[in-house]
């Protein structure tokens, strides 16, 4: 496990949107051909079509750039949507993404509001999600909605 000393957030920038779009391509590549929808140049751009620098944290691993998450106010205004949560391969496997996924979601509960995402059908990252308490919402053919209400915060109600 990643320890707090080895990982850090640190906000999004305008220049981070290249780096992102290419580690989309990277680790998203095998579950979007896997459903038909792997288009090379699509899977860049709707990153960078959707880039949002003032809702985005570059996660970095003792200094260096191991992947991006954004959180942004949901749009119906109740909660939070996270996307765009990607670990560059090297650091994926070594509960960086938990420990990521927990610190967010502290900050979700501190405020006591649901956090939705969407992951790919088929994606191994569900399983993240729902050890995490993420539970279904609604599905497409390519998409899964999910939905993680507040916890109390820990230490009594």
């Amino acid at each position: 496990m990643y320890g707090e000393t080895n990982w850090a957030l640190r906000p999004g920038r305008a220049e981070d949107v290249e780096a992102i779009a290419e580690l989309r391509a990277e680790v998203m590549r095998e579950d979007l051909v896997r459903l038909g929808r792997y288009d090379e140049h699509r899977v860049r751009q709707r990153l960078r079509d959707g880039f949002s620098p003032a809702h985005t944290s570059v996660i970095e691993r003792e200094g260096a750039f191991a992947g991006c998450v954004t959180v942004r106010p949901y749009e119906d205004g109740e909660g939070l949507y996270l996307e765009h949560f990607y670990l560059a391969p090297e650091a994926q496997g070594r509960g960086l993404g938990t420990a990521v996924l927990r610190r967010l979601l502290d900050r979700a509960d501190a405020e006591g509001v649901p956090v939705r995402l969407v992951v790919l059908q088929g994606s191994a990252a569900r399983r993240l999600y729902e050890r995490e308490g993420f539970t279904f919402e609604s599905e497409d053919p390519v998409d899964v909605l999910m939905v993680r209400s507040p916890r109390p915060p820990a230490g009594g109600r």
